[in-house]
């Protein structure tokens, strides 16, 4: 009827569908994968950190004699019996970027070394005190920490040390992981970029295990990643796989294969929310552009030997949904109006191909 073709019409405009070809297949391996390595770079921190503001510093003074500011039997350090020292209190670095010294004033630390420091505060002591030594200690290195949070076992600040800490050393600091590393992305904030990967690939692949810096943010994020099998697939379910990902044979493996029976071997379906960049390379010309995520139906013909081939390389991706049509298949509007009512949940997932560079 004129309803039911109009129906067909809204429904296909709504989608974009596309056969998997070689040439499709190798256009979404060549999608950039997201990485820490590309997106930040890994250069090893400076040996000799200086101070910033927020860190706690302690500040140490011996003098060469009795009698000196600070050498007195009032103030000598209990300590060190005997040695003519005092201990100044803990101080933080304020905005200013100064700590108070006594007889030298208001000390500038923030972006100094700490001997930068030493130096400059027995400048300032020289002639009031008697031959004063300074020893200047950053007790709290606020500044030069990383911060760690979501599925760390404990979520905390961690410090950096002199020679370079590289992702999974500062994860080892705050405990580790307490989720399966299978389901864990890393995510990592610095300035204002923000990159995910999986656990995995931090794992597996040195080079992503990059050095941290001060003020970076590291979040671990439990998400296990799955996709949903639909029509004539066993029964329709949710299936979840490891964060490495998967091939769509191997997807169609894990939802009990094709029904021999039932099953189109020409109508095998997939459902994915792609970014409009991606698209872009696929359909230069789709109407769906203006979208940032525009729904995807990628059609594969497993009656050619090729198409075998094919989902042995195309990847799967989380929150996609694999359809088999049931008879053989004439009407590609009935399996876009199967997607109309289940795809609800796929599309509050799709901003996971999504990442703030």
């Amino acid at each position: 009827s004129g309803a039911d073709i109009a129906t067909a019409e809204g429904l296909f405009a709504r989608y974009e569908i596309i056969d998997v070809t070689p040439a499709i297949v190798e256009s979404l391996r060549t999608r950039p994968l997201d990485s820490l390595l590309v997106t930040f770079g890994d250069h090893r921190p400076a040996v000799e950190p200086v101070i910033g503001i927020g860190d706690s510093v302690a500040v140490q003074v011996w003098e060469a004699g009795a009698g000196g500011l600070f050498s007195g039997p009032l103030v000598s350090d209990r300590f060190s019996a005997g040695s003519k020292s005092a201990t100044i209190p803990e101080q933080v670095v304020g905005p200013d970027g100064g700590i108070t010294m006594p007889y030298a004033g208001r000390i500038k630390v923030v972006g100094r070394r700490t001997q930068d420091v030493q130096a400059l505060i027995e400048t300032e002591l020289a002639g009031k005190a008697i031959q004063p030594q300074v020893l200047v200690s950053v007790t709290k290195p606020v500044s030069q920490s990383v911060t760690v949070t979501g599925e760390a076992a404990t979520g905390k600040r961690v410090p950096l040390s002199g020679r370079g800490d590289r992702l999974l050393d500062v994860i080892a600091q705050a405990g580790g992981v307490r989720t399966p590393v299978a389901e864990t992305f890393v995510r990592l904030s610095r300035g204002n970029r923000t990159v995910t990967v999986p656990m995995t690939t931090v794992v597996a692949n040195p080079r992503e295990n990059i050095f941290v810096r001060p003020d970076d943010t590291l979040t671990l994020v439990r998400d296990p990643q799955t996709f949903l099998s639909v029509g004539a697939l066993g029964n329709t379910t949710e299936v979840p796989f490891g964060a490495d990902g998967l091939t769509l044979s191997q997807a169609l493996a894990r939802a009990a294969g094709l029904r021999e029976t039932q099953a189109d071997p020409e109508g095998v379906f997939l459902f994915r929310y792609e970014p409009a960049a991606v698209v872009r390379r696929l359909r230069p010309n789709s109407p769906l552009l203006a979208s940032p995520q525009v729904p995807v139906v990628y059609r594969v013909n497993l009656r050619d030997p090729q198409g075998l081939f094919l989902t042995q390389s195309f990847r799967m991706r989380n929150r996609d949904l694999v359809y088999v049509s049931s008879s053989p298949f004439a009407e590609l509007g009935k399996v876009l109006s199967v997607f109309s009512t289940v795809t609800s949940p796929v599309a509050a997932g799709a901003s996971i191909y999504t990442v703030t560079r």
